[in-house]
């Protein structure tokens, strides 16, 4: 019933399967791959008529991840899968930016790639898995797909490079990359690393990418094997037409491309393009989309053909120049932390909000639940560019967020030294190229101003690639139509010593080693130039937390006091909160953290505290307060929630015939403790009035 084709190979020390035939046989392609006990179904449909209002490649990327794959059932009420989470989202893209440049222009069929986690053993990854997965279903499905790609992760630990790491691994690594391209070139790189050197980071992508080509040359000969017939993509001459609008826009679209201002230079190709499609508005040869098409690409030539002949860029710069910038801190007067940075055309607004454990996300994932410190969220509102459009968070918003996290996360403190919980937000005021590097350089500066002890200031800058055959101009700093009409965008941010992240994207079929040497050479020299002018706003963190943040402390009480601290169904803690206005949480460790508004606050509950856990010390005088008579004695409470007896005997310097003739129920007194008796304390009152 079943024709099945299986190929393994040894990967990084694991056995990789790939298998197809047996399951999801209506799809173009479809593919079972295996590693361990993590198994990904990876399915690759295209649709067989081209919308013809369409002007662009529809490829959807939707990686999921099914809770029974780890044996876990959803929390919430429907119990099943909802939309997809961040983590989700992010694989998504991960798989999408290799794939994507590998499909000829001309291809503008819709394809939507479904690559699902069906069983996960908690230990091999599915995101590289899953590139894999989806590479091969597109290899033999008959769709013209330039590929195969491959893809690996990289570690770095104890100076040595480890390929595909494991989770545990990964904990003592100074690096986490992943590397995805094709046999001859890489195409895709996203990493976070401690700050290593540019040429660690280039040995590492070098260091993935030969160890992904036997994934490819796997890949090929399942192809070989199975591939369904290729399909026929038809060209449509269109060079009537380039040769037309190149005589009529020509100078125009030159003259535009010579104007800085992005407003004016928008507003005059705006022009254009209307001009251009009123010529051939009768003409029912050619659509709409296929004069916008071939005016692009006259576009593209002319900035391109500077760039490359004259290296001279659309805004006047030289190819290493960085725009002006300016930077400003503590711009808002409630905030913890804030910073406006401005790049040329490209703004950011950053805030830092620090919290409690209490404010940490929890995220549930088929690892199980798990608690994250610090958030960073981007946001790109349409005014932004000048234009009206739907607000909300898409790929773009999650993918340049984590970006800057990544770059951000190594150069936080440990939550042993700051016990702070951090969220910062980056609302994107401009935008002409790179908002995600102003993230960066704002987040930077507003995480200072907050008062959080950093290791050091972090920027980040975009490089692009213009390149004609063996002819390149790498480019710092890109605006959005040098990224738009350009062969890469290529993220570096770090510290004045090192790389922290690192994001390739590549939209040709791949680019050397020597232009990728030479553009973190050029993001280096860069990056130090804008940290410069960072420090000019603030060079280092400040002393103190401002006074709107929270002031935190942290005791380790006995772990036989955490119960003392909790009391009865929370009773105790709730009347520290209550009288105190501060926030107490305890961990199983003994670690008791308070935040409060203000210092008063938080004086007063870690006294609290420190009376509930203290000790009694033998000799020394307690103020205390009678808590109950007994015939015997009284007892005393004088060290927070403790207590101890002073005998009828121990009540004044003579004989005492009833206990209540000295003390009565609520009366305030002076006890010194005298002794100890199988963990119970003995107290005088006598003896303290000597």
């Amino acid at each position: 019933m079943f024709k099945v084709f299986k190929k393994e190979i040894s990967f990084g020390g694991k056995k990789i399967t790939l298998e197809t035939g047996k399951v999801a046989r209506q799809a173009d392609g479809a593919i079972i791959a295996t590693c361990g006990e993590t198994v990904v179904l990876a399915t690759a449909v295209g649709a067989k008529k081209v919308n013809p209002d369409v002007d662009y490649f529809p490829l959807s990327v939707n990686y999921q991840e099914k809770y029974y794959a780890a044996g876990k059932i959803p929390g919430g009420y429907f119990k099943r899968e909802a939309r997809p989470t961040e983590s989700e989202t992010l694989i998504s893209r991960l798989i999408d930016r290799p794939i994507r440049p590998l499909f000829p222009d001309e291809f503008k069929n819709e394809v939507q790639v479904l690559p699902t986690v069906i069983s996960y053993d908690k230990e091999n990854e599915a995101d590289i898995l899953s590139i894999i997965a989806s590479s091969a279903a597109l290899a033999i499905s008959g769709m013209p797909f330039l590929g195969p790609v491959g893809a690996s992760r990289v570690g770095f630990i104890d100076g040595k490079y480890v390929l595909n790491p494991s989770k545990k691994d990964l904990k003592n690594s100074k690096l986490d990359l992943v590397v995805a391209g094709t046999k001859d070139a890489v195409l895709m790189v996203e990493s976070e690393a401690s700050g290593l050197t540019e040429q660690q980071m280039l040995d590492a992508v070098k260091f993935g990418h030969e160890g992904f080509t036997p994934v490819i040359k796997m890949i090929e000969d399942l192809a070989k094997e199975c591939k369904k017939p290729d399909w026929v993509v038809e060209k449509k001459d269109l060079s009537s037409v380039k040769k037309k609008l190149e005589s009529e826009f020509t100078k125009d679209l030159k003259k535009a491309f010579s104007i800085k201002d992005k407003q004016e230079r928008s507003n005059l190709i705006s022009e254009v393009t209307e001009k251009a499609k009123k010529l051939y508005e009768e003409d029912e040869n050619f659509t709409e989309l296929d004069v916008m098409h071939e005016l692009k690409d006259i576009e593209k030539g002319i900035v391109r053909t500077d760039i490359l002949k004259n290296k001279n860029r659309i805004d006047g710069r030289g190819l290493a120049d960085v725009r002006p910038i300016m930077c400003e801190v503590g711009i808002l007067p409630r905030v913890h932390g804030s910073a406006l940075f401005t790049r040329g055309e490209t703004q950011a607004i950053v805030t830092t909000t620090l919290g409690t454990s209490d404010d940490e996300q929890r995220i549930e994932s088929l690892d199980g639940l798990q608690r994250e410190r610090f958030m960073l969220h981007y946001n790109f509102p349409p005014f932004s560019v000048g234009e009206t459009g739907r607000i909300g968070t898409g790929r773009r918003e999650i993918g340049h967020g984590k970006l800057a996290w990544r770059a951000i996360n190594s150069s936080l403190p440990s939550k042993e030294s700051f016990p702070y919980t951090f969220r910062i937000v980056s609302e994107i005021t401009e935008s002409n190229g790179s908002s995600s590097m102003a993230t960066v350089c704002g987040s930077s500066l507003a995480l200072m101003d907050a008062g959080v002890p950093i290791k050091e200031p972090v920027a980040g800058i975009a490089m692009g690639l213009i390149k004609e055959g063996n002819d390149f101009s790498v480019l710092s700093d890109i605006l959005g139509d040098e990224d738009h009409l350009g062969d890469m965008d290529f993220k570096v941010a770090g510290t004045k010593d090192g790389i922290t992240s690192l994001q390739m994207d590549i939209k040709i079929t791949g680019i050397t080693f020597e232009i990728m040497e030479q553009a973190l050479k050029q993001a280096k020299d860069g990056r130090i130039h804008i940290l410069g002018e960072m420090n000019k706003a603030l060079a280092k963190s400040r002393d103190n937390v401002g006074k709107h943040t929270p002031k935190m402390e942290k005791i380790t009480v006995d772990k036989k006091d955490i119960a003392t601290v909790i009391g009865k169904g929370g009773a105790t803690i709730r009347e520290i909160v209550e009288k105190s206005g501060a926030k107490v949480d305890v961990n199983d460790e003994g670690i008791v953290t308070v935040a409060a508004p203000d210092e008063d606050s938080r004086n007063k509950a870690m006294q609290m505290i420190k009376d509930l856990t203290a000790k009694a010390e033998l000799n020394k005088i307690y103020n205390g307060k009678v808590m109950k008579i007994m015939e015997f004695g009284a007892f005393v409470n004088f060290l927070g929630k403790q207590d101890g007896l002073v005998h009828i005997s121990e009540l004044a310097d003579k004989r005492v015939a009833k206990v209540t003739d000295v003390v009565k129920e609520g009366d305030e007194v002076k006890v010194k403790v005298i002794g100890f008796d199988r963990g119970k304390v003995k107290l005088s009152i006598k003896q303290a009035a000597i």
